[in-house]
């Protein structure tokens, strides 16, 4: 299934499913919002595939707004799983700091040497759950930002609690894939992280973690590590990854995230941009009023404007 939150003129946010049909399948009959229909667990997807199979309480597609499939997810991480746009945006960054030329040569003397830790461990950092929005929202420049980058990345939704969780038993804990394009201010966050902390202010703004268009759950997406991933500008193609080359996958990820710490029903967890999936790794920033628009295939896509507030 291909599952959403929704909304129509003069009605809240609602539970659904695409289907073959393009329309959208109402499942609020069933569940009152997302993170209920993860918390009901295999009962509640088999649930969810009856109401689906009915395909009573149909609506056509350009009648609803997406909305975040899961406007609220209980925490929001997102790893760095590519070692090619780890070490390009690391050349990019240089770059930023010292200006493209002698980024160049600081580069070209091993300045973006990808340190062993990230070989030996996956890592990730926990994003603001609160600033999530979905396809077609507008993104809001952040104040005192220059440079917007957009970032591709698939999310893993997880779909029940577990600690210590093995690597063999990683993937039954997830209830689906979906897009997720990590909205960044570059300056900002070329600043703020020479306080050997995590990103703050150049990640963390309201609007600027999009995820969607939909949750499509494992039994139909084949092979998660098999994703094709394009961003344009614009309409125009800026760069396409692929899932493919992920050096921390997936049960990896959950495994070592669940260490000694609770991994909840309804958390998401991001891939970490593809490589050439974003503007830093090509040296293209956004320019206001930007059409940004992520895809995949298996999936769909993203599409949002990037505005001033």
């Amino acid at each position: 299934m291909k599952l959403v939150t929704f909304e129509t003129e003069g009605r809240g946010a609602r539970v659904g499913a695409l289907s073959a049909e393009d329309s959208v399948i109402d499942l609020s009959a069933g569940f009152a919002s997302m993170l209920a229909l993860i918390d009901a667990g295999e009962p509640g997807l088999e649930r969810a595939r009856e109401l689906v199979a009915r395909g009573e309480r149909s609506l056509a597609r350009h009648d609803v707004r997406l909305l975040a499939p899961i406007p609220e997810p209980r925490q929001l991480r997102d790893a760095m799983c590519f070692e090619q746009h780890y070490r390009q945006g690391m050349r990019g960054m240089a770059q930023l700091r010292v200006g493209r030329l002698l980024g160049r040569a600081a580069a070209a003397l091993g300045a973006v040497r990808i340190p062993r830790i990230w070989y030996e461990q996956p890592t990730y950092y926990k994003c603001n759950r609160f600033s999530v929005v979905g396809d077609g929202a507008d993104v809001h420049w952040p104040q005192g930002a220059k440079l917007m980058d957009y970032e591709a990345e698939v999310a893993v939704v997880i779909g029940r609690t577990g600690k210590d969780i093995p690597r063999d038993r990683a993937l039954s804990h997830v209830f689906g894939y979906t897009l997720f394009n990590d909205m960044t201010a570059r300056d900002l966050q070329e600043r703020e992280m020479r306080g050997m902390l995590g990103p703050a202010k150049g990640k963390d703004f309201d609007t600027g973690n999009v995820l969607g268009p939909c949750i499509v759950t494992p039994d139909e997406l084949s092979d998660p590590y098999a994703l094709t991933l394009e961003a344009r500008v614009n309409h125009e193609l800026w760069g396409t990854g692929s899932t493919r080359d992920m050096h921390h996958r997936w049960d990896e990820v959950i495994s070592y995230v669940s260490r000694s710490e609770t991994l909840h029903a309804g958390e998401v967890i991001g891939s970490g941009t593809v490589p050439n999936g974003c503007g830093l790794e090509i040296g293209r920033f956004l320019p206001e009023g930007a059409l940004v628009e992520i895809s995949a295939s298996g999936i769909g896509s993203l599409s949002n404007r990037l505005v001033r507030a």
